[in-house]
């Protein structure tokens, strides 16, 4: 596998494992400078058993803010004041801890706010100029065989980002030459300029007849790629252009799998009747707001499409004049009013699904459910679109967390394409720890009243 691939599924291990080492380090240093003086084993011992479950506490608040992502690690300018404001609640954690969990016999407020200085200090050096050890200092070069938009966004991301450990110096699209000459575009320039990686789609009818050729190359330690892989590695998502039919025959797999169906389905059933029933307390309050506005219904009952394309009906809190049933355009006249502006923002109005999570018609994890006048739309526009409705919609899911220009309630083809992209990544790649990652994800996006 090329170098840039491993790297890219190692990198969230080192950082983890640099961050537990800077944790440790600003302990000792904040002892140090607390005491004005090199602190004992036993000084340090006493803190370091507590510690050691904030640490884990701490690095899980450190993957849900992001700093995990390559996305957010390539984005150095976003990183001091990322890490700043993830030790503020690191440090807040750090206070109820201690304060609610008395056993230890240390309630450190000196201590805890040294340790803010001292550990963002450390984790900004560390972020910033410590990770070029990942990387090495001559690029790899590299050749570039496909077709479609996707290939040219892969290509424009690899060549113009240092970040990744190869560079494209030739690219080839099949589908805009005439004559593919394998000797020439491609086995010459391998040699010529030590190329020693090819990224290519083995798929694409004109590859066919060079596979052969293309064999002879192993003896040569040329490591081959499926350009589909590199670009889901990189972007997070399936390459529309790129895949066929037999994509969907290779990748995709709906046998029910008996452990993580059960498993699903019961944390479905554990956290939603959880939150659902604390969301009660809530429900007076929307109540009121929305008599006291315009005095309209408090729900809305609307139809989307479920698992297996079969309608299902999803529950939420009215947030416009009133309900539409989600058709394409709305009626005339029907607006958000200034309680629904709130209740949509701070995601008050989705509560109510969790019913239908209870209910089985949802999961909390999973393609977001779409409209049936859109859904009808887009099939018969956009290839494969039906195969996200393959499982049950969920009220989070990767699309809500990747797509940044996601099409409300009106038509666009083009972002629902990039929509399916993530959809189809998550129903290939579903999986209890892809579920987790989702779950935690979304804790920052709802405490940052963004995504989709």
């Amino acid at each position: 596998m090329p170098t840039m691939l491993v790297l890219n599924k190692k990198e969230p291990w080192l950082l983890f494992l640099g961050d537990i080492v800077i944790f440790v380090l600003s302990l000792w240093l904040t002892l140090g400078l607390r005491y004005l003086a090199l602190p004992s084993l036993d000084l340090f011992a006493d803190h370091l058993v507590p510690y050691a479950a904030l640490f884990l506490l701490w690095a899980l608040a450190f993957f849900i803010a992001g700093l995990y992502e390559k996305h957010t690690v390539m984005m150095n300018y976003k990183l001091p004041g990322l890490i700043f404001r993830t030790q503020v609640i690191n440090s807040v954690l750090a206070i109820i801890f201690f304060y609610f969990i008395p056993y230890f016999g240390i309630t450190p407020k000196t201590i805890l706010f040294i340790y803010l200085v001292v550990s963002f200090l450390l984790f900004f050096i560390w972020r910033m100029y410590g990770q070029r050890i990942f990387g090495l200092k001559v690029r790899e070069p590299a050749i570039l065989v496909g077709s479609g938009e996707e290939m040219h966004l892969l290509l424009d991301e690899v060549n113009n980002n240092p970040r990744y450990n190869f560079q494209f110096i030739s690219h080839i699209d099949l589908d805009k030459i005439a004559g593919f000459d394998l000797q020439k575009d491609v086995i010459e320039k391998i040699y010529s300029e030590g190329v020693s990686v090819v990224a290519i789609d083995l798929q694409h009818e004109k590859i066919g007849p060079m596979l052969p050729h293309l064999y002879n190359l192993l003896f040569s330690k040329i490591q081959f790629v499926d350009i589909h892989k590199v670009y889901e590695d990189i972007f997070d998502r399936v390459p529309l252009s790129l895949i066929k039919y037999n994509w969907f025959l290779e990748n995709i797999s709906l046998a029910p799998s008996m452990t993580s169906d059960i498993l699903k389905r019961l944390i479905d059933l554990v956290i939603s009747v959880f939150f659902g029933l604390i969301s009660l307390i809530v429900y007076p309050f929307v109540y009121l707001a929305i008599k006291i506005e315009d005095g309209g219904s408090l729900f809305i009952i609307q139809n989307r499409i479920g698992r297996n394309n079969l309608p299902v009906k999803i529950l939420k809190f009215r947030t416009m004049s009133f309900n539409d049933n989600g058709e394409d355009g709305g009626k005339k006249g029907n607006q958000i009013t200034r309680v629904g502006s709130f209740l949509r923002k701070s995601r008050i109005d989705e509560l109510p699904q969790l019913w239908n999570v209870i209910k089985g018609d949802l999961s909390l994890i999973g393609p977001r459910p779409e409209l049936p006048d859109l859904a009808k739309k887009y099939e018969q526009q956009i290839p494969y679109y039906n195969v996200r409705h393959l499982i049950k919609p969920g009220l989070s899911g990767w699309a809500q967390l990747y797509h940044e220009n996601h099409p409300h309630h009106d038509a666009n083809v083009e972002e629902t394409k990039n929509k399916l992209s993530y959809d189809l990544y998550y129903v290939k790649n579903r999986s209890f720890g892809l579920d987790l990652e989702i779950a935690l994800k979304t804790i920052k996006t709802l405490l940052s009243r963004s995504g989709k």
